[in-house]
This record gives C-alpha cells, structure tokens and sequence, in this order.
C-alpha cells in the first residue's frame, strides 16, 4: 500500500511502510516512455518530525534571473505552455528539507554564457534557499570554484562536511554576510547531459548531531530529479522554439508573424504608441537557384536571415520569413522615418554583402556573390486615425500595404525602398 505524497511534472513521491517501523521513500518519475524508480528508507521518526517544519519559507529568486540561467536564448511570445520554474525550484528543495531537515539550503546553477572546460570560470547563482538571512542571497552570485559548494560543482560528486569550519573548502564569507553558523553540509551536484549545471545544499542537520550517508542518497536522488525536471523544462521550450522558427534561416516563422502582429497591434492601438512594418523580397534570387543549385539558394537564405536577425541599434524588432525569399519585420515603437531609415540600413547592407564565401563540399572554390542579390522593401505604418478600427482592419490594412510597396519597388527597378503614404 502506497501514499501518494505529491506530484510534479510526472515526478511522483510515494510512502510505503516496511518491517521494523520504518517508512520507505519511493521516488518515481515518467519521462515520455522512460520510467525510474528510486527507493531509501529513512527512520520513521525523522519523517514525523520533518512535517514540522514543513511550513518552512522558501525564498526564491525572481522569474527573469532564473529564465536567463535555464535558457540560452530566450525568446519572446513563447506559444507553448511554459514550465513553472519558480514553483518547480521551491518544490524540490522543500521536499529535500522535509526529508533531511535542516536549518538552511540553497539551490545554485551556474552561468549557462559561460562555456564548459577544463579551463572554465564561472559563477554559481543562489536561485532558491531557506534559512537565516536566506533572503540576503537570492540572485546573488560566488565564483565556481569557492567553498564546498564549488567542490561539488567542479568535481561532480556529492560531499558530506560533517565539521564545516574545520573543512580546507569551507567559505565562511557566505555566514557574515547572513550571520549564520554553519557547522555541517550536504551537498549533490545537479547534471544535465552528464554537464554539472549547479548544484543543491543542505546545511546544519535538524534534531541529530550530523548528516550521514542515508541522508546524502536522499538529497542525491532530489538532485536527480532537479535534472530531470530542468532536462523536461528545457526541452519543452526547445519544442516551443521549433514551432514558431524558419529551420533554414532561424527566425521566426510566418505563423508566428500573424501572432506578433497581432499582439502588436493590439498594444499599439491601447496605449496610441507607433507602429511599422516592413516587407522585404530578394531581387534575382531566382538566377542563383537556376545557376547555382538550391543548396547554394538556401545557404543564401540562411546569410540573409543572419542580416536580418543581427537587428540594429535602437530598433526593436520581430523578424520572419514569410515564404520563398519574402521577409517581414515589425517595428513596434518606430514611426515612418525610423522605420524608413532601417529599411535602407537593410537594403544597403544586402546590396553591398559577399554572400557565399565558404565553399560548398564538391567545389572548388567559393561562390562569392557579390553586387547580384538586391532587395526590394516596402514601408508601411499605422496612420493615427486607424487606431480606432478593429484590430484585424488595422492589421490587414498594414500587411497589404506593406506588401503593395514592395511589389511597388520591384516595377519600379528593384533595389529600392518605397514607403506608403
């Protein structure tokens, strides 16, 4: 017979009673088709007196601190559900306290800009932790390499210090700062890919002298499943990516323009804030696909989608392909002249590109095509008045116009930017 505890993101914690008044922890988690069980049997008691402090306060960092540490590149209007990170983090280490109770414990992850090697510097962020002046830490940051801490992030490998001050690795900077003493750790690393990203701790063993191995299974297999739900956190963003993303160019795709613009002329007519957008079609792109081959066309597309996605300075912007070698970007906040002026930064900038300068596998040269690719743009922006119509009339307006004066500069020489009145 078995107690469901809780569950999170398919993790799911059981209780099962066993000979000689213990309780044995089950952990099961489901990941797609895989399934793993983790199973330690802790004192009866120790698991009384952990619903005692069950009540303990987690402090957590915010939102945006810890999106930046899970994610590479985060992207904006994300269409899939996205995880709770924040809930996911305060779960974990509360669980982990209420089967180790302990005076204090953090969650750090390191800097995910920072590449790993043998030669790596980097900085471990306290994302989540509880304790006294616990809350001085969130969002704040040690080297890597420092304290107990860094010794489990470097070595990969959990560590017990059962006389932490006597510890050669013991970083006492940390307790001045929270004006805490700290006598004993716990700690396991967090891994993803075998990569250790950072890692959780538990300090100052509740109502027994020190910490011992049965506790460090038990913060090693939280530890686990920290991984396994950031893994789930992380893949369900990368899916998210790939649903709104050109494959070939890497940015955004025409599905997810109509949701941008949408959204942006939605804000645009409540807060009577400016708004333009441009339409972009490649001149004699055609002629490279027939001299060339289609793979030498795609690599072009995909030079021209790196243009494109480096942006400009003061510009916001939302680029997409919006099919074949027709490219749309939205500028909220720009009127007609700023817009116009990125426009020409842009047709400038592919007039006077060298595309195709790596060689293809066969060949013995590079392509190297330099003055033939040209652009022709079309500028359109919201009108004043329009911001009382509808927002699919005000939406629908602008991408025909936008697509109007595009074909506009294309009859009229190609190369140019033609802007609508």
């Amino acid at each position: 017979m078995h107690l469901l505890l809780d569950t999170y993101n398919g993790c799911y914690f059981y209780l099962t009673r066993v000979p000689e008044n213990k309780v044995s922890f089950i952990s099961t988690l489901s990941d797609n088709n895989r399934c793993r069980c983790s199973r330690v049997h802790i004192n009866k008691r120790a698991l009384n007196r952990s619903h005692v402090i069950s009540t303990v306060r987690i402090n957590i960092a915010n939102k945006s601190i810890i999106e930046t540490i899970l994610e590479r590149k985060k992207r904006e209007y994300m269409c899939a559900q996205q995880v709770d990170t924040k809930g996911m983090l305060k779960n974990i280490l509360s669980w982990a306290n209420q089967f180790v109770p302990s005076e204090s414990g953090s969650i750090l992850f390191d800097d995910p800009t920072v590449k790993h090697g043998k030669n790596r510097s980097n900085y471990l962020y306290f994302v989540s932790c509880f304790g006294k002046g616990s809350s001085k830490l969130i969002g704040t940051a040690i080297p890597a390499e420092t304290g107990i801490v860094g010794k489990v992030y470097t070595s990969g490998k959990p560590y017990i210090s059962k006389k932490a001050r006597e510890d050669i690795n013991f970083y006492s900077a940390i307790d001045k700062k929270t004006q805490f003493q700290t006598k004993s750790i716990i700690c396991a690393p967090i891994k993803i890919n075998k990569i250790t990203i950072g890692v959780i701790e538990l300090i100052n063993r509740l109502d027994q002298i020190n910490y011992n191995n049965d506790d460090l299974t038990l913060l090693k297999i939280f530890a686990e499943h920290t991984s396994t739900l950031l893994q789930n956190s992380l893949d369900a963003k990368r899916f998210a990516e790939l649903s709104i993303r050109d494959n070939l160019t890497g940015l955004y795709n025409d599905r997810y323009f109509y949701d941008a613009i949408t959204h942006e002329v939605t804000k645009a007519i409540k807060k009577e804030t400016e708004l333009s957008l441009i339409f972009l079609d490649l001149d004699h792109f055609k002629e490279v696909n027939d001299t060339y081959g289609h793979l030498a066309g795609s690599r072009l597309l995909s030079e021209v989608g790196v243009i494109l996605g480096s942006g400009l300075k003061g510009f916001s912007l939302i680029t997409s392909r919006y099919g074949g070698d027709e490219f749309v970007c939205i500028l909220p906040g720009s009127d007609t002249k700023a817009a116009t002026r990125y426009a020409e930064h842009l047709r400038k900038t592919i007039e006077e590109y060298v595309f195709l300068t790596r060689r293809f596998r066969g060949q013995k040269k590079a392509i190297r095509l330099s003055g033939q690719i040209t652009a022709s743009i079309g500028v359109v922006s919201m009108k004043h008045g329009q911001k009382q119509a509808t927002v699919t009339a005000v939406r629908d307006t602008l991408i025909r116009d936008a697509d109007k004066a595009m074909y506009s500069s294309k009859e009229n020489g190609r190369n140019k930017v033609t802007v609508t009145k």
